[in-house]
């Protein structure tokens, strides 16, 4: 079942370790990180305005961690600017691991102390993010001035092999960090 933000504090998730704004999230990439929660066991959140069928039903197998905590929470936030932004950053804690593309976003959670994947496999932290958004802030001025209009490329098989990748790094090294210092 979701979690909705008026939810008592007892039910919305302290313990994730993965935070995934789900709104801008494409159902290939969610797949990949459903099956990594999974086969790993790690504790995740995906916030959106609305329910995602594919984190719904993962959610609702009742899948939990070694501890006993529940592998998939999707919470659904009200529909608005921010909403499901605000959320993560209110849930999100330093060492986890956050997955955006949403460069504004992935600002302020790399400024929790959250490392930061967008939807390339493009990895931010808190001393790498200030320049992206930087310059994501002066093409967005270029874009308005008609100097510069920006082509995303399509997301193809290595674009999805690069997030594929930087997640299983990501995922490893926290394992490898929880294992060398405990949970």
């Amino acid at each position: 079942m979701a979690i909705a933000p008026s939810d008592p504090p007892e039910t919305i998730p302290i313990h994730a370790s993965l935070f995934v704004d789900a709104d801008s999230c494409p159902r290939q990439l969610r797949n990949i990180i459903l099956k990594a929660v999974v086969k790993r066991r790690v504790a995740t959140v995906f916030a959106a305005d609305r329910p995602l069928p594919d984190v719904v039903q993962t959610e609702n197998r009742n899948l939990t961690d070694a501890d006993g905590n529940r592998l998939v929470h999707m919470i659904v936030v009200e529909k608005g600017d921010d909403s499901a932004d605000d959320m993560l950053v209110a849930l999100g804690r330093s060492g986890a691991l956050a997955i955006t593309r949403d460069i504004p976003l992935a600002t302020r959670l790399a400024e929790l102390g959250m490392v930061v994947l967008d939807d390339r496999g493009g990895k931010y932290t808190k001393e790498t993010v200030r320049e992206r958004l930087s310059l994501r802030n002066m093409m967005t001025e270029l874009r308005e001035y008609g100097v510069f209009f920006e082509r995303t490329r399509p997301m193809g098989a290595r674009e999805v092999q690069a997030f594929a990748n930087a997640l299983d790094r990501e995922l490893t090294r926290m394992d490898k960090e929880h294992t060398k210092f405990g949970p």
